[in-house]
């Protein structure tokens, strides 16, 4: 399963890149080709979100089977250890899912924000260039 965990982390970060060096200003030779890749990319990046619905139900699969102890003294020191481990691990692996998901919606929202001020641009420059 870590090559799962894997995949979606360089996810999240090629978005994250992607939303940063869209946001960051000063790059206005460089936008209009980084818009031109973030559109083309943002539906394979789409698939992130399946996935992450795949690996949600991974981790409450995960703790829903989860050992239970009954009593206290039922289980041993290692079972806890691991349980407490597990529980680490699927809090870290939630907080990826949301941040990757984020991260899309943030991609997706500012690509299109920032087509948009292009399309308003042109039209101004159109109606100055008319007049």
């Amino acid at each position: 399963m870590a090559l799962e965990w894997v995949i979606l982390g360089y996810a999240a970060a090629a978005e994250a890149v992607m939303v940063l060096l869209l946001t960051i200003p000063g790059l206005d030779g460089l936008r209009k080709g980084l818009v031109a890749v973030t559109r083309n990319l943002l539906k394979p990046f789409l698939s992130v979100v399946p996935f992450c619905l795949f690996l949600l139900m991974d981790i409450y699969w995960k703790y829903e089977t989860r050992p239970h102890c009954e009593s206290p003294g039922s289980c041993t020191p290692t079972e806890h250890l691991r349980h407490q481990k597990s529980m680490f691990k699927s809090q870290r692996n939630a907080l990826l899912i949301a941040s990757a998901l984020l991260f899309y919606w943030l991609l997706f929202t500012v690509t299109r924000l920032v087509v948009q001020i292009e399309q308003l641009n042109q039209r101004v420059e159109k109606l100055k260039n008319q007049d």
